[in-house]
């Protein structure tokens, strides 16, 4: 009980003085109410396949969710016909503009769709992520990222060209789709009712656990945990008001999220556009700036990384832990397979559904392949990666530090935003989910938002390991249903790809500028 009333004074504001009489300080009943909880969901998710028995002793098992999600992207590529290497150029001219036509049904243009789904996936997993992978799994991790990233093209192709089939407009022209709505109405086409409302429920579940996880929890913790660094070491260190206390970033960075979801995708888009092209600039400058002024050491980083990818004597369990930890970081990294971006996709203007499908193969391109690259590299060339090391961010931050002292000042900024725009675009898929199961109405929106807010200031004050457990176990257990429906939907997807290329080469669909 105590610890209830320590959590509820600290979100209403009570005095610091009142939260000092209590035995424990918010960010410790936080930790000690969240530490068994993401235990035992880490346990359930990242059941493992043991494999000490075939590869000998003190081989780590491989969590059955990772081959589940990497053997789905890998067998829609062959099966697909590899549409994120063939038609790449497609879907530059499409997110480009060429084809958009303002009055085609939906919310939002290609490129507003791609920037809100980017920014939800272009988040501290790109930063934080990948510095845990290295410093597991070392230098190999980064390979495995980049090839699940390549194959994860095609899972975001299948499930974002069903989310705009599937959705669903209202009468004041609101997009509602997602793996909620190609799953039940999908599977109901197929005779299969009862399947596709028991996976659409299940997904929907899930989606607003991964909300709160990977777009709240995960993101305001490691920012906060930066921003707090940062602003303790320039007013008095560990005499400074602020240490130990990331839970007021928590409330600051809650308050001007809330700014913005009460705008709903719309403005969420229009923040997205400017946010995610602005904050790629600042953090991929910088990082370039840190990789080429340790340029002498940028053929050993990718030998390394080669090496490492098939090294049987790895840092954690040989090539099986260098491999689980890349898959692990990337897939949580780009969310392939898992069906969420279909929800930010779904809200796209056209009536080619493939269309969309084809833009959403840039986002684990620019997500994985580009940025989580970029990252790697920049710990991989400082030397900054820490064996066995889970402190995210702050390793981050010292390979930053390590080339020019006042970077981490950079990466702080860059943090921010990129943290912010997951937040509000993980809000929009949590949002659409939650409508889904308790009906598009204004008491459960303000449900919706206020429990978003909470678990945002609740994040701010955990520690990463049950963060991590956390984000992780419930973004990647959506991928279970969505894979299962995206599976029984593979001859519809492929049909629609088919016949869209064929009718995209006959000139029958051209640039609307032509058209007109």
């Amino acid at each position: 009980m105590n610890r209830l009333f320590v959590l509820l004074g600290a979100i209403l504001g009570w005095s610091q003085a009142t939260l000092a009489q209590e035995s424990q300080s918010f960010s410790d009943a936080v930790n000690e109410v969240m530490t068994p909880i993401a235990a035992v969901i880490e346990y359930v998710v990242f059941y493992k396949l043991e494999l000490a028995w075939l590869m000998g002793e003190g081989t780590p098992g491989i969590p059955l969710i990772v081959i589940w999600l990497l053997g789905a992207a890998i067998f829609f590529s062959f099966y697909m016909g590899f549409p994120n290497i063939r038609n790449f150029k497609q879907s530059m001219r499409i997110v480009s503009g060429k084809y958009d036509n303002p009055n085609d049904p939906g919310e939002v243009t290609h490129f507003q769709a791609l920037t809100a789904a980017v920014s939800g996936t272009v988040g501290l997993g790109n930063i934080a992520g990948v510095a845990i992978a290295i410093s597991i799994g070392g230098p190999g991790a980064t390979f495995w990222m980049i090839m699940a990233g390549l194959f994860g093209m095609t899972s975001k192709f299948v499930e974002c060209t069903l989310g705009v089939k599937y959705r669903e407009i209202d009468e004041n022209g609101v997009v509602s789709g997602g793996p909620m709505y190609y799953l039940s109405k999908g599977l109901t086409e197929r005779g299969m009712p009862s399947l596709g409302k028991v996976l659409a429920v299940a997904a929907a579940l899930i989606c607003i656990g991964g909300a709160f996880g990977a777009g709240a929890i995960f993101q305001v913790n490691q920012s906060a945990t930066q921003f707090t660094n940062e602003l303790v070491s320039m007013t008095g260190g560990e005499n400074s008001f602020f240490y130990g206390r990331p839970e007021y970033f928590g409330v600051v960075f809650s308050f001007f999220v809330g700014l913005v979801i009460i705008g709903g995708i719309r403005q969420i888009t229009n923040v997205t556009e400017l946010l995610v092209p602005f904050m790629a600039l600042i953090y991929i400058s910088a990082s370039l700036i840190v990789i080429f002024s340790n340029a002498s050491e940028i053929p050993n980083a990718f030998v390394q990384i080669f090496v490492g990818a098939f090294s049987p004597e790895g840092v954690q369990g040989g090539i099986i832990g260098v491999l689980v930890q890349g898959l692990r970081r990337a897939t949580f990294s780009n969310e392939a397979g898992l069906g969420s971006a279909s929800i930010a996709h779904s809200a796209a203007k056209t009536s080619e559904p493939v269309s969309e499908g084809l833009v959403a193969v840039l986002e684990p391109f620019i997500d994985t392949v580009v940025i989580c690259t970029i990252t790697a590299l920049v710990i991989i060339v400082t030397n900054s990666a820490e064996p066995g090391a889970t402190d995210g961010i702050a390793l981050t931050s010292r390979a930053f530090a390590s080339a020019v002292d006042w970077f981490p000042k950079v990466l702080t900024i860059a943090v921010m935003l990129f943290a912010f725009s997951t937040s509000i675009t993980w809000f929009y898929y949590g949002q659409r989910s939650f409508l889904y199961l308790f009906g598009n109405n204004k008491a459960a929106d303000l449900a919706f938002k206020l429990l978003y807010i909470f678990m945002l200031i609740v994040g701010s004050a955990m520690t990463l390991g049950s963060v991590v457990s956390i984000a992780d176990a419930l973004l990647l257990a959506m991928g279970v249903p969505n894979i299962v429906g995206l599976f029984i939907m593979r001859k519809e997807v492929k049909g629609m790809l088919d016949d869209y290329l064929a009718r995209v080469k006959s000139g029958e669909i051209k640039p609307y500028a032509e058209e007109a």
